[in-house]
């Protein structure tokens, strides 16, 4: 019986596929490369040292490079930031996901903060800009804020965390993230979001993108309970 909204393509394509993992070897990102391409993901999310590896190994793929910016504290200068997203460019990424400064956001530095974004913003055009809000540090007030910077900055996603804060995505954040954004702001779930279930449970919440690790075993099981189309 087929999904009545979802395909094992759709899925997929939501997917960006974490390589973060501090001890991670090359020979563990190339095979984490290999999962993506075979089961054709969104993009791998591998750390900025690794975008040029990534980068060789995926061309001629759909599957998009991307790093991450500031990770996993957001707490770099801008000019840092701005650096980090130009070498990550250059080494062939086209998504950037990159963390909002914290504590500038937590202070009412709310100038600055919106500042730190658009600097990224447009030392990546065209490309894509995420930006983590990473939730578990801020109070809703914060969160919706965090939001209205993020789009006013000219990103194109807000996405809830990391992976690496006490806690991660929630389903009450992606509503709360949703409302607060236009309809054109895309929407990231990160960490905690490893089984089938959990992911079509975020896609009906409003995502358009999740980071995740147990990728092959979420799409085997919507092909082996769903099918393919």
């Amino acid at each position: 019986m087929s999904h009545p909204k979802y395909t094992a393509k759709i899925i997929a394509k939501t997917i960006d596929h974490s390589l973060l993992k501090p001890e991670m070897t090359r020979e563990e990102v190339k095979s984490g490369c290999e999962v993506a391409k075979k089961y054709d993901v969104a993009s791998v999310c591998c750390k900025p040292s690794d975008v040029k590896f990534c980068a060789d190994l995926l061309k001629g793929t759909d599957v998009l490079v991307g790093t991450v910016v500031g990770f996993p504290h957001g707490s770099s200068t801008t000019e840092v930031k701005v650096f980090e997203t130009k070498q990550a460019v250059a080494d062939g990424a086209t998504e950037i996901d990159m963390v909002i400064n914290i504590g500038h956001l937590k202070s009412g530095l709310h100038a600055e903060v919106q500042a730190d974004i658009k600097a990224v913003v447009d030392a990546s055009a065209p490309h894509t800009v995420k930006v983590i809000l990473e939730n578990a540090y801020l109070t809703d007030e914060e969160k919706v804020t965090a939001c209205k910077l993020s789009e006013a900055a000219g990103a194109h996603y807000v996405k809830t965390s990391t992976g690496y804060a006490p806690s991660g995505a929630s389903i009450a954040d992606i509503k709360l993230m949703k409302a607060s954004v236009s309809p054109h702001i895309k929407i990231k779930s990160a960490g905690g979001v490893r089984t089938l279930d959990s992911l079509m449970e975020y896609l009906d919440a409003g995502i358009s993108r999740s980071g995740a690790t147990t990728t092959a075993v979420m799409i085997d099981e919507f092909i082996e309970r769903f099918g393919r189309e």
